[in-house]
C-alpha cells in the first residue's frame, strides 16, 4: 500500500495498512501479517497495532527475524516471536491492555529482548479480562 509508505522513514505507518484490514463487515477478527517494518509517529518501530473497535490488528515479520540484526537465521525463534505478537495484538482486539507482568503476552515490547523474555500466553490477571 504505497500510501502507507514513509521514504524518509523507510517504514511503513501501521496504522493505514490496520485501516485497510477494516473494511470489511464480519464477525471475526483478523490479523494482517506484513512483512515491512512498521511505526507510528511516537515511536521509531512498531511490532504491530490493533484497533479493537474494527477487532482487526497487524504485525511486522520485519524486525522479529534475526537475520534483521546480522544474526544468522533461527527459524523456530523467529515463529516464536511471531506467534507472541499475533496473540498480543489478538488480546487488544478482545479488550486487554498492556500488562506490566513481563511474562505475560500482554507486555509490551519495547525491544526484541521484551518479546523474547515474554511467553505466548496471557498471565493470571489479563486472562479473565478478555471480551468475548
Amino acid at each position: 500500500m504505497a500510501q502507507a509508505y514513509n521514504p524518509e522513514r523507510k517504514q511503513y505507518l501501521s496504522s493505514k495498512l490496520l485501516a485497510s484490514l477494516k473494511k470489511a463487515e464480519r464477525e471475526e477478527r483478523v490479523v494482517g501479517i506484513a512483512d515491512v517494518d512498521l511505526y507510528v509517529p511516537r515511536l521509531n518501530f512498531v511490532f504491530g497495532e490493533a484497533d479493537i473497535v474494527s477487532a482487526t490488528a497487524i504485525i511486522s515479520l520485519c524486525r522479529l527475524r534475526p537475520e534483521y540484526y546480522g544474526l544468522a537465521p533461527d527459524e523456530a525463534l523467529f515463529l516464536e516471536r511471531a506467534t507472541k505478537e499475533i496473540v498480543h495484538e489478538l488480546g487488544h482486539t478482545f479488550g486487554l491492555g498492556h500488562c506490566p507482568n513481563n511474562k505475560c503476552v500482554m507486555h509490551f515490547s519495547n525491544s526484541l529482548a521484551d518479546t523474547d523474555l515474554k511467553e505466548a500466553h496471557f498471565c493470571n490477571k489479563c486472562r479473565p479480562k478478555i471480551i468475548l
